[in-house]
């Protein structure tokens, strides 16, 4: 039989050896898999690597922060790296091996390099931007028709976002009297849990639409963060959901300097939640100026209508004046023709060319022999006087 050991034995050389293996500290690539703090001020890790296709856990390890480097890693790790440890985080970290016969093998952490972790995130956001170019995933959103006065919003929020609220403010308190109607769909923004419950957000959108409840755009809007807490909008399937939805969809997320994968697929992308605002009240300034720029060019049609029109009654009322000028002169002229004869015809000035007016005792004119009677007065009408004459007729010519 061979030499038996006992267990006590066995864990000892089994230390021997990890002591000897790794005498000092050594620098670790791990993700995290689970991690909780402790009252006491300790941080307890789960940590754990994957093989090369990344779906099988290869290796695990049990990892602790004691609360004294703890009180220094972690209030550093997070104001560098911009976000807490959590879960599925990669990180590198400086361990020091530690094996114990009763609790066996375990990672006692001395620092953490979180430009490690943010390299990470960059890496993985450039291998969801290549695959979604390959499958031909950027500018299909792009592709919807955003109505030119979009006038039903669907929101994609936190009620307690700072973002929502400067949205929602930035909205209703504008002087140009734009109303928008809008409706909230509660989602975490931020966080581990922020691809999953937009998306759930974005199928809740979705199934209003199959229930004729319509929008004319989905918004989504975050405020300000650190580049951690705002990688969750890097992620490929909510990329792929914001690209495939079937209603233009306009992000504005995080600060000025922030552009992640979901501002590359979305329709529109604002630079922060007010920038959305004032790209939807843009949207309808933009019509007024155009309504603005028509209304002018229809005065200045009308107003060249008009003095066209008017150029043409002013030449009409000079062509009557004129035409009636003439008609009247015309009727003068016969007036005066007129009574040119009358005068002419006047007993008064027959008399004051020189001849005279025969007329008989009872005053009526006499034109013909016929006409005067055998005996007794005439009057001779003269130019200066009348002349009355006792007559009689001795002989008529061609009678006794």
């Amino acid at each position: 039989m061979e030499d038996k050991i006992s267990l006590c034995q066995l864990q000892q050389r089994l230390k021997g050896a990890v002591d000897d293996a790794v005498p000092g500290y050594v620098w670790v690539t791990a993700e995290i898999g689970e991690v909780k703090g402790n009252p006491n001020g300790h941080w307890y890790l789960e940590l754990v690597d994957y093989d090369q296709e990344g779906k099988t856990i290869a290796a695990k390890a049990r990892a602790t922060i004691w609360s004294r480097a703890a009180s220094l890693l972690i209030p550093y790790f997070t104001t560098t790296a911009g976000v807490p440890l959590a879960a599925g985080m990669r990180l590198l970290v400086k361990v020091q091996v530690q094996y114990s016969a009763v609790y066996g093998l375990s990672l006692n952490i001395l620092d953490i390099d979180p430009s490690y972790t943010i390299g990470e995130f960059e890496l993985e956001r450039q291998r969801v931007i290549n695959r979604l170019q390959r499958e031909g995933m950027f500018g299909v959103n792009a592709q919807l028709q955003l109505p030119v006065l979009p006038k039903r919003l669907a929101v994609i929020s936190s009620p307690a976002a700072a973002g929502y609220r400067d949205f929602m403010k930035h909205l209703s308190e504008q002087e140009s009297g734009v109303s928008v109607y809008t409706r909230l769909f509660v989602a975490p923004m931020q966080g581990a849990d922020a691809p999953q419950g937009i998306i759930a957000a974005l199928e809740a959108v979705a199934d209003g639409l199959s229930a004729d409840e319509a929008y004319d755009a989905v918004v989504i809007i975050r405020g300000g963060g650190s580049a951690l807490e705002l990688a969750c909008y890097d992620d490929y399937e909510l990329a792929l959901n914001i690209a495939q939805f079937p209603l233009p969809v306009i992000v504005g997320v995080g600060h000025d300097h922030d552009f992640h994968v979901a501002d590359m697929v979305a329709h529109t992308s604002c630079k922060t939640p007010t920038a959305v605002a004032d790209f939807i009240i843009g949207l309808y300034m933009e019509q007024s100026a155009r309504l603005e720029a028509m209304l002018h060019r229809c005065r200045i049609a009308l107003n060249g209508i008009i003095a066209a029109e008017e150029g043409k009654l002013a030449r009409f009322a000079d062509r009557l004046k004129n035409s009636c000028r003439m008609m009247v002169a015309d009727k003068e002229n016969k007036l005066n023709f007129v009574e040119f004869k009358i005068k002419a015809m006047d007993p008064r000035q027959i008399l004051q060319r020189g001849f005279a007016m025969v007329a008989g005792e009872d005053g009526r004119r006499l034109v013909s022999a016929d006409d005067i009677p055998s005996g007794g007065k005439m009057k001779l009408f003269m130019k200066d006087g009348v002349v009355e004459l006792d007559f009689v007729v001795r002989e008529r010519k061609g009678k006794e």
